[in-house]
């Protein structure tokens, strides 16, 4: 085993939201998901830190300085960080309507406003802020031209405000939002925002999507009926994409995915999280991570400072057993041996943010 410290390991808490309640199982509560990530261990080797979603009934966006105070203090009396945070920008469409879309640009000043907080307290030394379009690939084909404008100028806008704060804005993509449901209209989002602070979230289970082209055939990659047993387009493709996404990539989520569809409650289908050990998983999860974590010469990137295990929808059977974190944990640090680097135990950690 390695002495890589770098990229710190993080959990994320929303899996215990997303896809749950109405329609669907109960939500798991915000210091279940900190409990299960504050225990999980292997080989001495523990959790750096939780990646939040600053959605009720987790955590309240509008927060008291106290609140968030007590949020720091819980987290980091187990030890741990806060990294990046979802922004609940769901109320208001990115491509919506001037109110929908002025809401939208507001969760994101509360959201930074969050972060700030939280990077005073001490408790949160890297992260970014997480959105997407919150609108729907099918509205979006009604008019994509000027709705891709509306996308791009929603963004702009809370790019201009999260940079009063010092935070960078990262779009995850996937398939089931509008301008980020293929790998190529994600670009083109990207590059029409056009802002120093906005840059890409990958997580390995939607990008896997956007290989076989759902939501946009004309922009699949691995070729139709691919036979997964041929590992050499699959990992041509990924090549092909992180090729195009990697420069623009700020945030990282491992995770595993069997290549179907997957959405539960109010979630539209997206890209299906797998567990990290599901026979199923199509992904070589170490390996394939480092399509993301290196460049196209092998040499590591260092874009990000840490990396966070996204599970959402997972039955919660699954998430109330301890080993399901302790095989995440084992997975990530796998991980972290092939792909990661080290760096001084006293160092500054406000320096290493870029």
């Amino acid at each position: 085993m390695t002495n890589n410290n770098y990229p710190k390991l993080h959990n994320a808490t929303w899996p215990g939201l997303v896809g749950k309640g109405d329609g669907s199982e109960p939500v798991i509560p915000f210091d279940t998901m900190l409990e299960m990530t504050a225990t999980a261990e292997v080989d001495g080797i523990k959790f750096d830190g939780i990646d939040i979603g600053l959605m009720d009934p987790h955590i309240n966006i509008d927060s008291s300085d106290d609140d968030i105070k007590r949020l720091a203090d819980k987290v980091g009396n187990l030890n741990l960080n806060i990294g990046s945070m979802v922004a609940p920008i769901w109320g208001g469409p990115a491509m919506g309507s001037q109110a929908e879309r002025a809401s939208f640009v507001e969760m994101v000043r509360k959201s930074c406003h969050f972060g700030q907080k939280l990077r005073d307290l001490g408790v949160r030394p890297y992260g970014v802020i997480r959105i997407d379009s919150a609108s729907s690939p099918q509205s979006w084909a009604v008019d994509p031209v000027n709705n891709s404008k509306l996308i791009v100028q929603t963004f702009q806008e809370a790019c201009d405000v999260a940079a009063d704060f010092g935070e960078k804005l990262a779009a995850e993509g996937e398939i089931c939002w509008a301008g980020m449901h293929s790998w190529r209209a994600m670009i083109q989002t990207l590059e029409a925002v056009d802002r120093p602070n906005m840059g890409f979230q990958a997580d390995m289970a939607h990008t896997l999507l956007y290989l076989m082209g759902y939501n946009s055939p004309e922009d699949r990659i691995l070729p139709e009926n691919y036979d997964w047993s041929d590992r050499a387009p699959l990992t041509a493709g990924l090549k092909q994409l992180t090729a195009a996404l990697r420069p623009w990539t700020i945030d990282f989520h491992v995770a595993q995915n069997d290549g179907t569809v997957f959405g539960s409650g109010s979630h539209d289908k997206t890209g299906r999280h797998c567990q990290a050990l599901d026979p199923n998983g199509k992904l070589n999860i170490v390996e394939d991570a480092g399509h993301w974590l290196r460049d196209e010469n092998g040499e590591l990137t260092k874009a990000f400072q840490h990396i966070c295990w996204d599970g959402c929808m997972f039955p919660n059977q699954v998430m109330n057993n301890q080993q399901t974190w302790n095989d995440i944990l084992a997975t990530m640090i796998k991980v972290r041996e092939a792909h990661g680097w080290q760096a001084p135990v006293n160092v500054n950690a406000e320096s290493l943010i870029r």
